[in-house]
C-alpha cells in the first residue's frame, strides 16, 4: 500500500504541471498598432509681397475709407485739398511723408505718418488754406522712409 500511495503522488507530481501547462491558454501578441504616417510638415505661410505704393489720387473730399471720393486735377482756391495713397504689401513700419509744393518746386508743406501694413491700404493726407490757395501748378511728391515713391500734380483754378 505504501507503493501504491507513493505511485500515485509520482503519477500526480507529474500529471498535475503538465495538466496545468495544457489548459494554459497560449498568450498572443497584442496586435502591432497600425502603422500612422508621420503628419506633413506644416507649410510655412505665404511671404507678404513687400511693401509699395501703387497710387496716389487728389481731390477735394475724402470718405472714411481715406480714399478720395472723386479725384481732380482742377480744384477750387477755397478746396481742402487731398491726397490719398493707396499701398499694397506688408511691412513692420514705413513712414510716409507728403510733400505738398506750388509752381517751380516752392514748399506748401510737408506732412508725415508712420504705418504697419499689412496688405492692402490707404493713407490720407490734406492741406487747407482758409484764405484760399492762389492759382496755379501744385504737385504732392509721396516719399515712403524718404524715398519718393509717387507724385501727382493739380491745378488750382
Amino acid at each position: 500500500m505504501k507503493r501504491t500511495r507513493l505511485l500515485v503522488l509520482g503519477v500526480a507530481c507529474v500529471a498535475v504541471p503538465i495538466a496545468l501547462s495544457a489548459c494554459k491558454r497560449a498568450e498572443t501578441p497584442p496586435p502591432a498598432p497600425p502603422a500612422v504616417a508621420p503628419a506633413p510638415a506644416p507649410t510655412p505661410p505665404p511671404a507678404a509681397a513687400p511693401f509699395r505704393v501703387s497710387s496716389v489720387d487728389v481731390g477735394n473730399a475724402i470718405g472714411a475709407d481715406k480714399r478720395v471720393t472723386v479725384p481732380s486735377a482742377t480744384l477750387a482756391p477755397g478746396d481742402t485739398i487731398y491726397a490719398s495713397v493707396a499701398s499694397t504689401g506688408a511691412a513692420p513700419s514705413v513712414t510716409l511723408v507728403a510733400r505738398w509744393t506750388y509752381g517751380d518746386g516752392q514748399l506748401v508743406n510737408e506732412q508725415s505718418t508712420t504705418i504697419a501694413p499689412t496688405g492692402p491700404a490707404y493713407s490720407e493726407f490734406h492741406i487747407a488754406k482758409p484764405d484760399g490757395w492762389p492759382a496755379g501748378t501744385y504737385k504732392v511728391e509721396i516719399l515712403a522712409d524718404g524715398t519718393s515713391v509717387a507724385s501727382k500734380s493739380f491745378e488750382v483754378k
